[in-house]
Formats: structure tokens, C-alpha cells, sequence
């Protein structure tokens, strides 16, 4: 078997209204309804699914709590806009830019939380210098 991408992924979260308001204004996703009223966050070809606290479907992770999450989002605008823009939104990058290992090369990131508390980082891919 080989896996050829990640379609979708889970958060459990204490206000789904809440939740979608910071995805949506601050990271630019596309809230979506599906199925029978489940809501989702739609981004590229991915989407995150929400379930609501104390209300989750009876298929999910095991220890499914708010706050949990570790996640990491590419994007192609430069970083410092980046910055500005969750900054006019009235979240908090809580460090700044600074280089880490993504799962295709290096990248800059800065971190910031959702309201659940959940670690959001955002990141631009670092190009190779062409020049070296």
C-alpha cells in the first residue's frame, strides 16, 4: 500500500461557530456543510471535519478532547504577510518566524492557537538558494 495524500483530518472542539470563524477569517478556509448537518473546513483538496464536544459521533479517536491538536499549514504567501494578517485578525503569533524541517524541506514558520488552544503553525516553503 501507499498513501497518496491526506483528505481529511478531525478536530473536537468546544464551539463549532467559534472554530469556524478562526479558520475562516484568519486562515482564509471555506466553511462547508455536509452529510447529515456535519460542518467541515475545506482548504485546498482537504478538509477538517468538526465535532462538537460531548456530542462526537460514536466512531472516533479515542481520546478525542479540544486543544489537542499539532498542526501545520503551507502557504504560498510570504511569511511576514502572513504575520501581519493573523495580527489584523486579532489572533497572536506567538513566535515568530523561524526555520523548521516540513515533510518536503525546510520552512519558515510562525505559530499561533486556535480557540480551543489547539498549536497552529503556518508556513512558506524555503526555496533553495540557487545561487550556492
Amino acid at each position: 500500500m501507499e498513501i497518496d495524500r491526506l483528505d481529511h483530518l478531525v478536530l473536537t472542539v468546544q464551539d463549532i461557530d467559534r472554530s469556524c470563524d478562526f479558520y475562516t477569517r484568519v486562515l482564509g478556509m471555506e466553511r462547508v456543510t455536509f452529510g447529515a448537518g456535519r460542518t467541515a473546513l475545506r482548504f485546498g483538496r482537504q478538509k477538517i471535519n468538526l465535532h462538537l464536544a460531548g456530542k462526537e459521533p460514536t466512531l472516533r479517536a479515542r481520546a478525542a478532547t479540544p486543544g489537542s491538536a499539532d498542526l501545520c499549514f503551507i502557504t504560498s504567501r510570504p511569511i511576514e504577510e502572513v504575520v501581519r494578517h493573523v495580527e489584523s485578525c486579532g489572533a497572536v503569533v506567538e513566535v515568530p518566524p523561524l526555520p523548521r524541517d516540513g515533510a518536503t524541506g525546510p520552512i519558515m514558520s510562525v505559530y499561533l492557537r486556535d480557540p480551543d488552544g489547539n498549536l497552529v503553525e503556518v508556513s512558506n516553503l524555503i526555496e533553495p538558494d540557487a545561487s550556492a
